[in-house]
């Protein structure tokens, strides 16, 4: 079998790593199935901020045979074990994790229901998990010897993305995909929309079977010369710009490194702290026509204390929405070319990956592309309306009115009506599993496709639970106060304390024996340096 060509145009993390997905599973054994390649496109917009990563990227590194340890060195990556949001409900002092093991005993699950009879006097996510808890300590969620502490702990990692992407273009380029020198000039297509040539800077008329757009918001290829449309979504999550700052452990280190991704609320958006194996990386995400750039810089500093005074920060825009179509013709948008959502979720490298590995599972080996186009369109579009109720609902359920931007996020018309159907339908029962078999709720819109461009295609966007199960939404709901008042209304104000599972109290008894704080993990397994506290 001739190996496909495919071209893939853009820089950054997007490029490298569908490349690397890209090369991993089609070539991978001494297969020869694609022929792959990359021409870089400069001026494309990609966003640079260091994130929190989903446990899926353990797949991405499986499939590359890349060792945790040595990916962790490379990319200056720490442990993430939950997000812990601060500030979310009203805005004095509280905050609620939502950690990555939940664990549940047997097969129906009650956990939410009973800690709803409860009187909510421990947070729902620590009876449920030890990770709250052992965050709040900041401890590795991995032993520095074998592991002998029963059930693994979920995690992911927080990571460099300009680091990350170094790493996947080094291990993509060692296993055959060429990069082209020059950049993107020229861009031939053929009257049927088909792309045909494109021509580089250094004077290359480049073909593929398939053109792959990581140019980021620019959309060189799906946006320019297709022009495929753009989806906007702007009017359920309202935050568009990002003020980001990096705050080196040589000028303040805490002391410790938290194996979490933590999310204060503020003014006008939150602020994401991702800590590293050298630095804090700070990023304030916010609405950009409530809150000005310099406006939002001095909240940040104040935010982050004097010593952030002289560091230097940098500012930039996003839009929150997708392509209409990301498989188009012999085109494909991944990355912030084809969606993006707001890192609340920590979704930014997941849906670059998804991406990669959807299109890896519906490659075209043969010549007709439409139904594999069709099937991965639909699947893109599922799988982002996912993020973007889950995201929309941190705001959804938030009770702050001390700001335009708090009160703004919790009118009808900024919550879409998916998200609207979910709640409605919670406030009859507690989400559980049986809510993601065919999900349709009473009240839900049996609207099309917003762009309603998919021949034969006339059903609503489907939350397949492929990202976050109940158990995920029932962190942030409760967490969030959802069904406070119902409750007291249906089991009265005299309740009893909530139960804790046996085997998360007694796992959290003995973590401090078991497991050894963050930082000391990260110094001696891959390297991280002994600061002092400052």
């Amino acid at each position: 079998m001739t190996p496909k060509k495919i071209l893939i145009v853009g820089s950054g993390v997007a490029a490298w790593m569908t490349a690397a997905r890209l090369s991993a599973v089609l070539n991978r054994d001494g297969r020869d199935f694609a022929a792959i390649s990359v021409i870089d496109c400069p001026d494309s917009k990609t966003d640079s901020t260091d994130t929190s990563t989903l446990p899926d990227i353990q797949q991405l590194l499986a499939a590359l045979g890349v060792d945790q340890f040595e990916f962790m060195r490379r990319v200056q990556a720490t442990f993430r074990q939950s997000t812990k949001f601060v500030n979310w409900s009203l805005n004095e002092g509280e905050h609620f994790h939502h950690p990555l093991t939940l664990e549940r005993p047997g097969a129906v699950d009650q956990a939410g229901r009973r800690w709803l009879m409860s009187n909510r006097a421990v947070p729902f996510a620590n009876t449920v998990s030890m990770q709250p808890i052992i965050c709040e300590m900041n401890l590795a969620p991995q032993m520095l010897g074998r592991w002998d502490f029963g059930r693994p702990l979920v995690h992911a990692f927080h990571v460099r993305t300009s680091l990350f992407e170094g790493y996947l273009k080094e291990l993509s380029l060692a296993r055959g995909v060429v990069q082209h020198s020059g950049e993107l000039g020229d861009v031939d297509v053929e009257d049927d929309g088909e792309i045909a040539v494109i021509h580089s800077s250094s004077g290359d008329a480049l073909t593929a079977d398939l053109f792959i757009d990581c140019s980021g918001s620019s959309a060189r290829l799906s946006g320019e010369k297709l022009g495929v449309s753009w989806v906007d979504c702007s009017q359920w999550l309202l935050c568009d710009a990002v003020t980001r700052m990096n705050v080196p452990y040589e000028l303040h280190y805490p002391g410790f490194v938290r194996p979490y991704t933590t999310a204060s609320a503020q003014s006008a958006g939150w602020i994401s702290d991702v800590p590293l194996q050298n630095s804090r990386s700070l990023a304030y995400i916010h609405a950009g026509s409530l809150t000005r750039g310099d406006e939002a810089e001095l909240e940040l500093r104040n935010f982050e204390g004097p010593h952030s005074q002289d560091l230097s920060c940098e500012s930039d825009t996003f839009k929150v929405g997708h392509r209409e179509k990301s498989w188009v013709g012999n085109c494909i948008s991944i990355g912030q070319a084809n969606n993006f959502v707001e890192p609340l979720a920590s979704t930014d490298l997941h849906l670059i990956d998804f991406a990669a590995a959807m299109l890896a599972e519906h490659f075209p080996y043969g010549d007709d592309m439409k139904p594999l186009a069709f099937r991965y369109n639909r699947i893109m579009v599922n799988r982002f309306y996912e993020a973007v109720d889950f995201v929309n609902m941190h705001y959804a359920l938030s009770r702050r009115t001390d700001s335009t931007f708090w009160q703004q996020v919790r009118e009808p018309g900024h919550i879409n009506d998916r998200l609207q159907a979910k709640l409605g339908y919670w406030k009859s029962k507690p989400p559980t599993r049986a809510d993601f078999e065919d999900q349709f709720f009473p009240g839900q819109s049996d609207s099309p496709l917003p762009t309603a461009v998919l021949a034969g295609d006339n059903r609503h966007p489907v939350d397949t639970a492929g990202l976050w199960t109940h158990e995920n939404y029932e962190a942030v709901l409760f967490g969030m106060g959802f069904l406070n008042e119902e409750c007291d209304a249906w089991y009265g104000i005299d309740r009893p304390d909530p139960g804790v599972l046996r085997h998360v109290l007694e796992r959290v008894n003995v973590a401090q024996q078991k497991l050894p704080p963050h930082a000391i993990w990260l110094q001696r397994v891959v390297g991280m340096s002994d600061y002092p506290t400052i």
